[in-house]
């Protein structure tokens, strides 16, 4: 990951998107922010809706998505992990029946230079060296922490510099989520961009630098975390805190 230079700043404008004929987002305007970037809001506000406008997966319907000086709006999935944005699906998305080795390599499908490959995975096992002794074997035999760890590996392989999140705590033990936003953690560390979706808000706060919430598919709130600690009303209404 090239994360020592300035990351691109990944905006959206005037967002609208939705399936079929129902509109689930209604005008969004973001912009990613140094890094980790919080996305909050309650089941139903258009969060994972969001994501997948700026994944390219959700054709958007009306407005604009720039990474840095290129417009990706109407950019297909597969093209844009080539600009050097990664999605963490929900669950993480490993296959268990592979290696480790062989859910990291998944990653590398664009790159054609095999000393990059190799440049890159030794890079991820120095960003998570409990992999080391484990690239031969099958993830579905490694721990929950170690095959998050297989999953931001995964996203690193593709060479991005931001990774949209989403969900990465759901279906952990409560004992993991703090391990696994301590493993976020060290991607930041190293100059990553993260736009991260998150039900579990209190631990997520810790690690935010930007926060939005939304719902009904708009922005209720957008500001640094200490402002967001403000808003009794808006904490409890949006997110039960």
């Amino acid at each position: 990951m090239s994360g020592r230079s300035r990351v691109p700043t990944l905006s959206a404008t005037g967002i609208e998107a939705g399936y079929d004929q129902h509109q689930v987002l209604n005008g969004i305007t973001f912009e990613s922010r140094d890094g980790v970037t919080c996305i909050f809001g309650p089941n139903g506000s258009g969060k994972s809706t969001f994501l997948k406008t700026l994944n390219g997966i959700v054709p958007v319907w009306d407005g604009t998505i720039t990474y840095g000086n290129t417009d990706l709006t109407m950019t297909k999935p597969e093209n844009i992990v080539t600009h050097g944005i990664a999605t963490l699906p929900q669950g993480g998305g490993i296959f268990g029946s592979l290696s480790v080795k062989e859910n990291l390599l998944i990653g590398a499908f664009t790159v054609d230079d095999d000393a990059a490959v190799k440049n890159r995975m030794a890079e991820v096992i120095e960003v998570f060296p409990a992999l080391e002794g484990k690239v031969g074997q099958k993830a579905k035999d490694l721990s929950g922490g170690q095959q998050m760890m297989v999953s931001l590996g995964r996203a690193m392989m593709t060479g991005a510099n931001t990774f949209l999140l989403d969900e990465p705590s759901a279906g952990l033990a409560p004992q993991l989520v703090d391990n696994a936003f301590g493993l976020i953690e060290r991607l930041v560390n190293r100059g990553a961009q993260v736009i991260l979706i998150e039900q579990n808000v209190r631990a997520a706060l810790r690690l935010a630098d930007y926060v939005y919430i939304l719902a009904e598919g708009e922005v209720q709130f957008d500001g640094p975390p200490n402002d967001l600690s403000e808003e009794d009303e808006l904490m409890e209404l949006y997110l039960g805190l």
